[in-house]
């Protein structure tokens, strides 16, 4: 018995440690900055921990958006939600023929710091992530959404 709750706080443990929602207060203060400087004006909804990186979530132009960022302000990656008709052909072919039956819930166009672009196709609990030509990079299960919907 207590190798079971030992693997069930192990396993809870490492699935909160992917992502962690925090407090504002919680953000180091050159992370805010350059969230400002990069996107003035915006309203971040909600603060992550990913590791040693900060995400911010909010929206531009009604657009849902996140920006990752380092400790020390260094801006990482922008993803920006996107019509599921705006991913590349080879995307919604590769959805088609490997995940029959199942329909993209939401899509993002991401673009990392050397402004090299890259595509999240969200089917089910997974996110499918594909470079600028819908070649499949890879796979991420977020277990961290049914913790955010609690």
């Amino acid at each position: 018995m207590k190798n079971v709750l030992v693997i069930l706080a192990l396993g809870f443990g490492v699935s909160c440690a992917t992502a962690q929602k925090i407090k504002e207060s919680e953000v180091p203060a050159a992370v805010k900055t350059a969230q400002e400087k990069h996107f003035p004006g915006s309203k971040v909804e909600k603060w992550e921990k990913e590791g040693a990186n900060y995400e911010s979530e909010f929206d531009v132009k009604k657009v849902e958006t996140s920006a990752s960022y380092d400790a020390n302000g260094t801006l990482l990656e922008t993803e920006i939600e996107i019509k599921t008709s705006e991913l590349p052909k080879a995307v919604t072919d590769y959805v088609t023929k490997n995940l029959a039956g199942k329909k993209i819930k939401e899509a993002s166009k991401i673009t990392d710091a050397a402004g090299k672009i890259s595509y999240e196709a969200e089917v089910g609990e997974t996110d499918y992530i594909f470079d600028s030509n819908g070649t499949l990079l890879k796979k991420e299960t977020d277990k961290e959404k049914d913790n955010d919907k609690k």
